[in-house]
């Protein structure tokens, strides 16, 4: 897939949409990560003395088992809670020092993130579940419109903007939501096995747009995956063994 997005001030040429990204990616830096969820026996370690380092504007792919804490490390990349021990920093931001209110406001201006299920809202139009995210944000109604507009079109499916997630593919679904995760500009992109749900093709092609966007607006981009294959393309790779990263 073709984005044609050069460096230039903001346009309504939706191939030109270098102005969703302000700046470089973010560099993740995470040193003795340690994370426990209760249990009925006890605490149950999911993350234990990770060290973690992706630079600005990288790109990782992160594998190993189910269960090896990779959902549990991405969510606190992203910010939806809080280191319980070790250091995390984010863009030099140290996350474990933040609040319930700063976390949010820190995944609305940094991060996007791709989930495996899409989580679309079926009642919405693709056009709608875009524009939500950039609501949320408390964004104009009409520039809420033209970047939800410019981003389908930069993905491919300006022509679906008034369907609604079950009138489209699982393909489909997934360009959506990567248009909604890239809404707000964020200079992170988070995607927690954004192919599980895709045939092959489906998943080459969501995967090579998650690259190309990663490449023409900069963006630090970290792929949580089982594909050994589609990992594989990424220029760093780690697998997460019993809750600790060992580099591949």
């Amino acid at each position: 897939m073709n984005l044609s997005m050069a460096a230039g001030p903001p346009t309504e040429d939706p191939h030109r949409m270098m102005d969703t990204v302000d700046e470089r990616g973010v560099a993740i830096c995470a040193r003795g990560l340690r994370h426990a969820y209760p249990s009925p026996d006890g605490p149950l370690t999911v993350l234990e003395d990770v060290d973690l380092a992706v630079p600005a504007g990288g790109y990782c792919t992160l594998g190993g088992p189910s269960g090896s804490g990779k959902s549990t490390l991405l969510s606190l990349i992203g910010g939806l809670e809080p280191p319980q021990a070790g250091t995390l920093e984010v863009g030099g931001l140290n996350l474990s020092g933040l609040s319930g209110d700063g976390l949010a406001a820190f995944r609305r201006r940094t991060v996007g993130f791709v989930f495996q299920d899409f989580g679309l809202l079926d009642t919405l139009s693709a056009r709608e579940n875009v524009e939500l995210a950039a609501a949320l944000d408390r964004s104009p109604p009409g520039e809420r419109r033209r970047r939800a507009d410019q981003l389908l079109e930069a993905v491919g499916l300006s022509e679906r903007a008034r369907h609604r997630p079950a009138q489209l593919s699982g393909g489909e679904r997934q360009r959506v939501a990567m248009a909604r995760a890239l809404v707000n500009r964020p200079r992170l992109l988070l995607a927690d096995e954004p192919t599980g749900n895709l045939d092959e093709a489906s998943a080459l092609g969501v995967i090579e747009l998650l690259e190309e966007l990663h490449r023409r607006w900069g963006c630090t981009l970290l792929v949580v995956t089982h594909n050994r294959m589609l990992a594989a393309r990424a220029a760093q790779h780690m697998d997460l063994r019993r809750g600790r990263v060992i580099a591949a």
